[in-house]
Parts: C-alpha cells; structure tokens; sequence
C-alpha cells in the first residue's frame, strides 16, 4: 500500500514517499485451504520525475505495479513515459497530469488489470504553471478516477493531501481514523447526510491545529517525513500489513528552482572491510 504524500504550501510543494512494495502470491496445495503469502521489497522508487518537466513531479501509493505474470513498478515505465512525451515544451501542471493517467490508464488496460475500485494506482503529481505565484496539486486513480482532481485549488488554500496505509497519519491530523464515520453509521444505523455531518464535526472538534499557509518550506518537508516515518515506526509492532518501509524519499518544487531532490536513497554496493 504504501504512504505517498503531496504538501502544497505557499514558499512550494512537497512531495515524499516510502520505498516499499508488496507482493502477494498465491500457495495452494492439494486438499488445503489457499495461503497469502506477501513479499515486501524496500527499495522501490515511488518519486517520479520526468525529464525536460523540471517543474512538475509525482508520487504513487497504492497499488504498487502493473502485470500480473511480469509486474513492473510505475518508476519503471518512466522511460517510456519520456520517450511518449519527446521534447516538448514544458507542460501546466494539469496537461501533464493528463497525459500521466493516459499513459498510465493505457498500461494498466494493456496488462488486463482489473478494473474495479479498491485496486488502484494512485499517483499525486506537483508543481508549477509557467509564471504562478503557487503551486497546484492534482489526484489521479488508475483505473477508476483516471480525470485529475485538484485539492487545495481556491485561492490563498494550502494544505496536505496522503493515501495510501493512511491510519496513523489520519489519527495525527484530523484527530480520528478516517474508518470511524462509517463504523459508527453502521452502529447507529445514520444515514449518508448525518454521517457527512459527524465526519465534519469531528474534523471541527479534533483536526490537529496546523498553520499550512503559515509553515516554511522546511517545516512542510520536516512534517512529511514525521508522517511517514511515524507510520514506519507504528507498523513495526502492529499485526496486520506493514505496507510502509524502507528509505523516505523527499524532493520539492519551486518556481525559481523546479524540482530538486531533499533526500533519496542512493544505489551502493556491498561494504567492504
């Protein structure tokens, strides 16, 4: 599942992922019940940057490749991405947000993926229209909700968006598991419109009191990683799918500098005495 997080704040965005992918195989012996047998690897790379977009990126969470009978991860297509888009111009925001889910959407129909919700890929893509005074964020899932949506598009509107093993970064910031509306419209037998009000009078009552038009770039980069990081650590000691792990990749974007990278895991050989 993965934590992927995009952070648009007023001096820039901030885009930050985990590096782990699961993936889960099927054992099954003669007269026995079906296993699930996950796989988790922790050197994935889910902060996309596309070269000549020097000021747009991206980041995926959720499900973590393409194919079923040779899977590949959604970094890996990136050369062919590049390769698709040549040497154009550089692209707003929402056009290459448009073309990443096209070219997404085309792979994963390509793959014979399935097609229901709850599977997707999700991606966040970041950055800079030519001359902008902010940033624009826009949300993509492949393949149910392949059309952009902007988050935090009004003027002056800054904030977080995250997905993916969401928990623990949801109990931080909204001040309850984002699970709970719906258990208690079970419980109590509410309906859609009550269950919207709950959801917002939690959020009144409980959202955690941060300044996201207030907050310095670093404080936005320093605020990711805690997120992620803490759901690293949390997952440590849970039973269930520890979907977030290995080396916190960071990068920012800015309209004088474009995309830069803050901290990405590096490929190393072995350490020799």
């Amino acid at each position: 599942m993965s934590l992927g997080i995009a952070f648009k704040g007023p001096e820039g965005i901030v885009l930050a992922a985990d590096s782990r992918v699961t993936l889960t195989a099927v054992l099954q012996q003669p007269g026995q019940p079906s296993m699930l047998l996950p796989s988790t690897y922790d050197n994935a790379t889910k902060l996309l940057r596309v070269k000549g977009q020097d000021h747009v990126g991206a980041v995926t969470y959720g499900a973590g490749v393409i194919g079923q009978t040779e899977p590949r991860t959604a970094h890996s297509y990136i050369p062919e991405l590049e390769s698709e888009l040549g040497e154009s111009e550089p692209l707003g925001v929402q056009t290459f947000a448009e073309k990443l889910s096209a070219f997404f959407l085309a792979k994963w129909q390509g793959a014979n993926m399935p097609a229901g919700p709850g599977g997707d890929m999700v991606f966040l893509v970041g950055g800079y229209d030519s001359g902008a005074a902010y940033g624009k964020v826009f949300e993509i899932y492949i393949p149910s909700r392949p059309t952009p949506r902007e988050w935090h598009g009004g003027t002056g509107e800054f904030g977080l968006v995250w997905g993916g093993q969401r928990e623990y970064a949801d109990r931080l910031i909204h001040g309850y598991d984002g699970q709970l509306p719906d258990m208690v419209k079970t419980f109590l037998g509410l309906d859609d419109a009550r269950t919207d009000a709950l959801r917002e009078h939690l959020r009144g009552q409980l959202q955690a009191r941060v300044p996201f038009a207030f907050l310095p770039l670093q404080d936005s980069i320093d605020f990711a990683i805690f997120l992620i990081k803490t759901t690293i650590v949390m997952q440590h000691w849970i039973v269930g799918v520890r979907g977030v792990g290995g080396a916190i990749d960071v990068a920012v974007i800015t309209q004088t500098d474009g995309f830069r990278e803050i901290q990405k895991k590096q490929l190393i050989g072995e350490v020799l005495p």
